[in-house]
């Protein structure tokens, strides 16, 4: 596996670093060959439809195991542009990134904006919000898109930065973006906090009482905790609920991940922190998504709910799983059912079997 994204990620820093070329950026076409309990290899032919439906965004774990897939090369221009902005709420966050839940669904499709709130980490009480761009294009037309749907925020040149798309994918890493692109190659996780998450969508912007109300339980927490907000809209809009398991679609402005970090992990600290998630995943109940309320998969949360053993009833099952998947859900249990009748890809969040028996 770690020849394979080697190789992959040669492919990308070669296109990437063609200064004629417009060839930058490789994205998921779709599994290729799958591997399933019975030991046989199978591609999308063998495998049906129904299963190649599922193992692209369905719990992929929960059919098999995955060791090839093709990808599809996505056209970017030689530059792109990238920045962080910073504001605290002296410097008017809270105006601001109510502006944003407004207007960054419908933004030009080549410019993302997304917002990190967080607090200091420590004891001093401040809050910051950071707004992180990437725009597929120079800074000179990024200005004029910004002036023209986003001048609240006052972006000017000296705060953008221009780059090679493999460059700004070391840049939203947290490197900076001379580094060398190998470094990409590491890995070996570097991160050994705890931390607790939890996520939510949002369909209608949140009043400033409500946002006021969040930053102020950021700053009760004493140690890292931050709220990712990332727009959807866009291509997002143009694709059915059903194309594939992921559901959240048209009508979602954004997603939220909540996220609290701490170094010492002793029984009384986690206890702490992870209160403290629950209360803010409680609080923002009025201002999320609504039957149901829904969840984003790869930010796995136990809380929702989870499979016991080998006999989750559906009914059980469908109180995360719906969450995650909305309708899709029973599609995926079905399938599940007839590829995997013993149930032996399983964890605790896995696809369960749409009718269970007792042992």
């Amino acid at each position: 596996m770690n020849q394979k994204f080697k190789q992959l990620f040669n492919a990308a820093k070669n296109l990437g670093c063609r200064s004629e070329s417009e060839v930058a950026a490789m994205i998921m076409k779709g599994y290729h060959i799958f591997e399933p309990v019975n030991g046989k290899i199978h591609d999308r032919k063998s495998m049906g439809e129904d299963v190649f439906w599922a193992i692209r965004g369905g719990s992929a774990t929960s059919f098999g195991v995955i060791h090839a897939w093709k990808i599809k090369l996505v056209r970017v221009p030689p530059i792109v542009t990238g920045f962080n902005i910073h504001k605290t709420l002296e410097e008017g966050a809270t105006k601001l990134i109510h502006r944003w839940q407004h207007i960054a669904h419908e933004l030009h499709e080549d410019l993302f904006i997304r917002i990190v709130a967080q607090n200091s980490g420590d004891k001093s009480k401040t809050f910051q919000a950071t707004f992180e761009f990437l725009f597929l294009g120079r800074h000179d037309k990024l200005i004029q898109l910004m002036n023209e749907s986003f001048p609240e925020l006052g972006l000017q040149a000296k705060d953008c930065t221009e780059m090679s798309w493999i460059q700004s994918v070391l840049f939203f890493a947290g490197y900076n973006k001379e580094d060398p692109p190998e470094l990409l190659l590491n890995r070996t996780t570097t991160y050994k906090s705890s931390f607790k998450a939890k996520s939510d969508f949002v369909k209608e912007p949140i009043p400033k009482t409500g946002l006021e109300g969040i930053w102020k339980m950021l700053l009760e927490e004493e140690t890292l905790a931050l709220l990712l907000m990332e727009p959807y809209g866009g291509r997002m809009n143009e694709i059915s609920e059903s194309e594939i398991p992921f559901p959240h679609r048209k009508g979602n402005l954004y997603n939220i991940q909540y996220l609290v970090k701490w170094e010492v992990n002793s029984k009384e600290a986690s206890k702490t922190h992870l209160h403290w998630a629950k209360r803010v995943y409680r609080y923002m109940t009025p201002y999320v998504s609504k039957s149901p309320r829904a969840a984003y998969f790869n930010y796995k949360d136990l809380d929702l709910g989870k499979n016991k053993y080998h006999n989750t009833s559906y009914s059980k099952a469908s109180v995360w799983g719906k969450k995650y998947f909305k309708g899709n859900f029973r599609r995926l249990t079905q399938i599940k059912t007839k590829f995997d009748p013993q149930n032996f890809f399983s964890n605790e969040q896995s696809i369960s079997l749409l009718h269970t028996h007792p042992s």
